[in-house]
């Protein structure tokens, strides 16, 4: 059985709204929801997603978790990554 990741939009740093309607708070489950996620922050999850899934491991940040932003410039959302 696969590893299951929970994406969580945790911060934004940027000075717009997410073009996409994503909210700090908001929750994702890569399985089942995965297409409900905007397609260039999952383009950026992507990568960690698949590591953590086969078994890889991840640096994990000043906070203790692994989290990954947006690339969108004007919206900066930073997203958690978590196996559960």
């Amino acid at each position: 059985m696969k590893t299951k990741i929970k994406i969580t939009l945790i911060d934004k740093k940027g000075d717009y709204n997410c073009h996409r309607g994503h909210r700090i708070g908001d929750v994702f489950d890569f399985d089942t929801e995965r297409g409900k996620l905007c397609p260039m922050a999952m383009h950026v999850a992507f990568p960690y997603i698949d590591i953590l899934r086969y078994g890889g491991d991840i640096p994990k940040g000043k906070n203790n978790d692994i989290r990954f932003c947006c690339p969108d410039c004007d919206v900066i959302n930073i997203f958690k990554l978590e196996k559960y």
